[in-house]
């Protein structure tokens, strides 16, 4: 049941992630967090919320014997994708 709500909510932001990268391109995602402080505030939060992530993220892999490095890249260049799709992939999740 877990695995299954973390495929929907991975497709449906997958979604909206290609629907907001055709009508806006990938700056106009970025652009905005860097006019104004509220949005510097909520790109601040991003990061230190993924970077929290992260550190869990690594002490499981590494835990379970996963390579933590793969989750790590996409995490960096592609946001929360990375620890929904290592959640999905994880093997004894459910």
């Amino acid at each position: 049941m877990q695995r299954a709500i973390l495929w929907i909510i991975l497709v449906l932001f997958g979604a909206l992630t290609v629907a907001a990268l055709l009508e806006h391109g990938y700056m106009g995602i970025i652009g905005p967090h860097f006019e104004s402080l509220a949005g510097g505030q909520v790109f601040a939060d991003l990061v230190i919320a993924l970077l929290i992530i992260l550190v869990w993220l690594w002490r499981d892999a590494k835990q379970r014997g996963r390579n933590p490095w793969p989750w790590t890249l996409i995490t960096l260049v592609m946001g929360s994708f990375g620890p929904l799709l290592y959640l999905v992939t994880s093997k004894n999740r459910e």
